[in-house]
């Protein structure tokens, strides 16, 4: 080798650093313990599965409930509405520049030769349904009553019958002209201490008595209306007669749109006899054309019928294609719900970070600097504690009209006060720790300090309060919008369908599915915050030696 001429050898990083660079992209030795125990705490796991699944699929509510198609083709080109707005011009050439009825455009001639595809279901949060689009789904009613077996006798003051009105339902062609009424039912001595009252023109009240039938005579009710004193005593007294017939009873079937066998108790209308049953099917068949009423006979009884088909009023009972019902304006409540879902969840996550974050940072501040800082911003944070939230909230609402936007800035003002609490507590008692002093011996800026070293290591309050400030902001915006300060209407909300389903108990469908979402979404939240709390438990790691 010459002189004056050196070997250059290739410089390798060293094994110091190459391991420093490999820790960079692995997380912390407690972080992962803490991830297992959360992994090993199932219902918490579930749970939040659970959630981001829910989440997920109410992200995507565009492309599974809407009253657009995903894809259509039209005069050999593809659009793709969902993504896009069309005109009404595109398609039919009218100079309308409004969106087009896409249901309309797919039953029209002009559109014969193109196709579109839906998404699961083809109804939007905001869409109304006419009472024709139900006209499939209607049901009829048939009730058959038996004919009440009243009667109407009047007596001289002999006690012979002078009149008897519907005998024939009683007696059926039994002579009773001349009879008395012992010969039928067995008098009382209260009984005919009210009649003398009234053939002597004496007042007497309202009177009723229990009379056993003589042979084949059924039992019956004899009633006496009450009695004033008149002019002239009566030549005749009338008594009402009410047989109690047990062995008549009521029926009530629900039948589908040109059905033949009830949708319940099928077997009790089998059991009828055929020519009751072919005489009920066919004013079936006519309850389109309006009510259908009637009489028949059935083992010797009378009995009245009336058959109408269900008329269509908001809200409606769940139906194929929508399987939640309709709230009181038309709409589907399944795709509200999960349009519900979405901004529910999405102002949690966004409420939850703006605030977390805010109150962060000044409990940080406070509890790092101390002092006056410390002692000035807590008198100050009570003050502003002290406002009246929901007065804030009308007013804001009334001046700047409300909306998604608005709420999550009222509740971000008063929101992150509680964790600044906490933030604070922990500064207080990191910053006298001895890695903090290290750090400000080294000469590190105080930010630095605060973001670098004391925020990891106070994180735990923030994630242990995440999934339970999550479920307390997706309750005070259904609150909100129950008491009708929240977002504004059309918005779908779980809060305004349980406003309606107030006022209309009856419609159980609109306090089932509102309040088991609302129970689900904030019960999964809730157990997520009961397993992220025992993972970041320091208690789980110790023991008793």
């Amino acid at each position: 080798m010459a002189s004056g001429t050196s070997l250059s050898l290739p410089s390798f990083p060293s094994l110091s650093s190459l391991h420093a660079r490999t820790l960079m992209f692995h997380l912390n030795p407690i972080t992962v313990r803490r991830l297992r125990r959360f992994r090993r705490h199932r219902r918490a796991f579930w749970s939040l599965v659970c959630l981001l699944v829910l989440y997920g699929v109410s992200l995507c509510s565009e492309l599974l409930c809407n009253s657009v198609p995903l894809v259509m083709r039209y005069n050999g080109k593809f659009y793709f509405p969902v993504f896009r707005f069309y005109p009404d011009n595109e398609f039919t050439g009218s100079g309308l520049n409004t969106r087009p009825d896409y249901h309309k455009l797919q039953k029209s001639t002009a559109f014969a030769d193109g196709w579109m595809l839906w998404p699961l279901v083809a109804t939007g949060p905001n869409d109304i349904l006419s009472p024709d689009e139900l006209s499939d789904s209607l049901r009829v009613t048939c009730r058959l009553e038996p004919v009440p077996m009243v009667c109407g006798v009047s007596l001289d003051r002999a006690g012979a019958i002078t009149r008897f009105q519907g005998a024939e339902n009683l007696i059926g062609e039994t002579e009773w002209t001349g009879r008395k009424l012992d010969d039928f039912w067995e008098s009382s001595a209260a009984l005919a201490e009210q009649l003398k009252l009234r053939f002597d023109n004496e007042p007497a009240q309202p009177f009723s008595i229990e009379c056993k039938g003589r042979g084949e005579v059924p039992a019956a009710t004899l009633s006496l209306l009450a009695y004033n004193k008149r002019a002239r005593p009566p030549r005749e007294v009338r008594l009402t007669v009410r047989v109690a017939d047990s062995s008549a009873k009521s029926y009530n079937w629900l039948f589908e749109q040109d059905g033949t066998t009830p949708l319940r108790k099928a077997e009790e209308f089998a059991a009828l006899e055929a020519a009751v049953r072919d005489q009920l099917l066919k004013a079936v068949q006519d309850a389109s054309n309006g009510p259908q009423n009637g009489n028949l006979t059935m083992a010797g009884r009378s009995y009245t019928y009336s058959v109408e088909r269900e008329s269509v009023r908001f809200p409606f009972r769940p139906v194929r294609k929508h399987w939640f019902g309709l709230d009181n304006a038309g709409r589907d409540i399944l795709v509200r719900l999960l349009y519900a879902l979405r901004t529910s969840l999405s102002f949690g996550l966004i409420l939850v970070v703006c605030s977390m974050t805010v109150g962060s940072l000044l409990g940080l501040t406070q509890g790092y600097l101390g002092g006056w800082i410390d002692l000035g911003g807590q008198r100050l944070i009570e003050i502003w504690s002290a406002l009246p939230f929901l007065y804030i909230v009308i007013l804001m609402g009334s001046i700047y009209g409300p909306g998604f936007w608005l709420m999550i800035f009222c509740y971000a003002l008063f929101n992150w006060i509680g964790i600044s609490y906490y933030m604070r507590a922990e500064m207080l008692r990191l910053r006298k720790l001895a890695f903090v002093e290290a750090a400000r011996c080294l000469g590190l800026p105080a930010w630095r300090i605060v973001l670098k070293h004391v925020l990891p290591n106070a994180l735990v309050p923030i994630i242990t309060f995440f999934p339970f400030s999550l479920v307390g902001a997706i309750g005070s915006l259904a609150a909100l919008d129950y008491l009708g300060f929240g977002l504004p209407p059309p918005t779908a909300s779980i809060g305004q369908l349980l406003q309606q389903a107030q006022s209309q108990r009856w419609a159980w469908w609109l306090i089932l599915y509102p309040s088991a979402t609302l129970f689900l979404v904030m019960l999964l939240g809730v157990f997520v915050g009961e397993g992220v709390r025992d993972a970041f438990d320091p208690r789980t790691q110790g023991r008793m030696e």
